[in-house]
């Protein structure tokens, strides 16, 4: 029998024949973790990838706080809702995630409680094999087509963005995005990306026309530089 089953034998004094079927459920896991309540947490399958729920914990590092951090996964993506803890176990941050980035609301906290910034964010499909993305004009920020790329995992900040005093609960601040663009004054601040026209060709004049019309057909005719030729 798998050492490391033994020692969940010894453990944990489960009967043979529940630990065999503890075995079983757990063949395709390439590891996990067992919670004192007797959970399954922090499993990795045998193709590497991170599934189900998870407990991160992450030690304070060259002046940034530790944190613990606790959601589900799914092949190795962030689903759902996901929640922030400071090391003393108070509740700092709730995220929503999909498609491995974030996407909703998103919302943080004091250590006492107190709300004090909530984002909104759009992810996007990274299985979806095509995105569409709005093609704005110049200065007015008025979407005038469509542009269809190649869609790749990623989240951008998108609608409105606040920002609360401690304490009191007072709104301060606000900012608000589309896809990824800063709003001010009603439209997105975006740089012109509409696509130029071609440079307008200059009107012929006579002699060129006459000039043409006598060689038309003559591979090796060259014009001359005389009367604009």
């Amino acid at each position: 029998m798998n050492t490391r089953y033994l020692k969940i034998l010894q453990l944990t004094g489960l009967p043979a024949i529940l630990l065999l079927f503890f075995m079983s459920s757990h063949a395709q896991n390439k590891t996990f973790k067992l919670t004192p309540d007797g959970d399954t947490i922090n499993i990795i399958r045998n193709d590497g990838l991170r599934y189900g729920k998870w407990v991160i914990h992450v030690d304070e590092i060259r002046g940034e706080p530790g944190y613990e951090e606790e959601g589900i996964f799914d092949k190795d993506k962030k689903e759902g809702i996901w929640r922030q803890y400071n090391l003393n176990g108070d509740l700092t941050g709730v995220e929503n995630y999909r498609f491995g980035g974030k996407d909703g609301i998103q919302q943080y906290y004091t250590y006492l409680g107190d709300l004090i910034r909530e984002e909104s964010w759009k992810g996007y499909n990274p299985d979806a094999p095509y995105d569409t993305i709005p093609v704005y004009g110049a200065g007015n920020g008025e979407v005038i087509d469509q542009k269809i790329v190649k869609a790749v995992q990623y989240s951008v900040k998108h609608g409105e963005w606040k920002y609360y005093e401690p304490g009191s609960g007072r709104l301060i601040k606000t900012e608000k995005f589309d896809r990824g663009f800063p709003i001010k004054d009603g439209s997105p601040l975006v740089a012109q990306t509409v696509t130029p026209e071609k440079a307008k060709k200059p009107d012929k004049t006579p002699e060129m026309l006459d000039w043409e019309k006598k060689n038309k057909g003559k591979k090796k005719a060259l014009r001359d530089g005389r009367t604009n030729l």
